[in-house]
């Protein structure tokens, strides 16, 4: 596994190149990626906390602006959670896409805002239960914007959160439900 980071030097963010390949390294290793390259892109020049990720077999291509590695407290200064998190989503992601019955899910920007909400859902819910800190009450939030706010829909989320494993189709299937639930 080789792992870039761009910029290598960081001059509008307080941002470590090396400390971040070491970040990615060690979720890669976490997630069973570490025999895919990985690079990673950051756009210092902007506070958007949006991460975009292009999955390949052979490579993985993180591009992520500087807000979703920087410490909300300390503006331009990056933040190991919000770092491993930012990772973790993208990579997690990027495993769905080619080695987990996730290839026939269409590319990000073509992806419905509530399909987006669900697969995050399924996302978070796996990391949590690998030990990471997850706010799982923004996830239902953020689920419920997406789909509704009533009880079915939310016993689809806690679906989707308790499962395990799923394809995409199932997962759409998901999301596609709840969001005719609420109608």
């Amino acid at each position: 596994m080789t792992i870039t980071v761009t910029p290598e030097t960081f001059h509008f963010v307080s941002f470590d190149a090396p400390h971040t390949a070491r970040i990615a390294a060690r979720v890669a290793t976490m997630l069973g990626l570490d025999d895919i390259d990985i690079d990673i892109v950051v756009d210092e020049t902007s506070p958007l906390a949006r991460v975009f990720v292009d999955a390949a077999p052979d490579r993985i291509v993180v591009t992520a602006h500087s807000g979703a590695l920087e410490d909300t407290k300390h503006p331009t200064n990056q933040s190991d959670r919000a770092t491993t998190l930012a990772l973790s989503r993208a990579l997690l992601k990027a495993r769905d896409r080619v080695r987990g019955g996730f290839a026939d899910a269409p590319a990000d920007s073509a992806l419905e805002l509530r399909q987006t909400a669900a697969w995050d859902v399924h996302i978070v819910a796996r990391l949590s239960r690998l030990g990471m800190e997850i706010n799982k009450q923004a996830s239902l939030y953020n689920f419920r914007n997406r789909h509704g706010f009533a009880d079915s829909v939310d016993g689809v989320f806690e679906t989707i959160w308790s499962i395990e494993a799923t394809t995409w189709s199932e997962l759409d299937a998901f999301s596609a439900r709840a969001a005719t639930a609420r109608a």
